[in-house]
Order: C-alpha cells, then structure tokens, then sequence
C-alpha cells in the first residue's frame, strides 16, 4: 500500500510517518508532499491507496485538496490529521467524503485504532 503524508510542517510529516511504523504500517510506501498543491500533483503522479493531510496548509488547504480529488472522481481513501477538529470541520470532512479525522496531538493507538479500521 503506498501512503502519502501531506503536511506543510517537515516536523509533522516526519512524527506522522514515525507513528504509522510504530502503529504497525511500517511496512507500506509511504511518501510526502509539502502542501495541498504538491500533495495533488503527487496523488496524480504516485497514485496512493491512502491519502493523510493536514487542513490549514499553504497554497492549497487539505479542504480544498479534497474538494479537487472528488471533483475529478479521484475516490482515493482520504484522512484528515489537523490540530484543528471542531464538529463543523468534522462534517465538512465528511460531506467531502473524508473517512476520518485524526486530532493533533495524536497517539500510536489513534493510529492503531483510526487506519486499522479503514485500510486493515
């Protein structure tokens, strides 16, 4: 399974993928794009089978990368992983056809629990 982080924090991107392996995922491709934008170009080249991003991001949002991907029917699994994550967010992620938001600051059982479900 290939994996793509999209975060605009390098920090974040690298704690992110340190969590998937540490959660068991270590085993998938996983790579990463800086913000929304190259995230989008990344999905169009790679091809991932399941997309994490943040939602406030430079250049394009997560929001907005998701709105791009499902108006060109692009149905990749997509994820939100965001310090933000009220209730209003969390339906908009939704109604976008986000399978999940992940609250920052997060945990290896968030992971375990969260992505174990939606990708086994």
């Amino acid at each position: 399974m290939k994996i793509l982080v999209v975060d605009d924090s390098t920090a974040m991107r690298l704690m992110i993928i340190k969590t998937l392996r540490q959660a068991g995922f270590g085993d998938n491709d996983v790579i990463q794009a800086a913000d929304g934008q190259l995230g989008l170009d990344k999905i169009n080249e790679e091809k991932p089978d399941l997309v994490l991003a943040d939602w406030n991001m430079p250049n394009m949002t997560g929001i907005e990368l998701l709105k791009a991907l499902r108006e060109d029917d692009n149905k990749v699994t997509f994820g939100f992983i965001t310090t933000e994550a009220t209730p209003p967010m969390r339906e908009l992620a939704r109604e976008n056809g986000a399978k999940f938001l992940i609250s920052k600051p997060f945990t290896v059982e968030m992971f375990e629990q969260v992505l174990g479900a939606v990708i086994g």
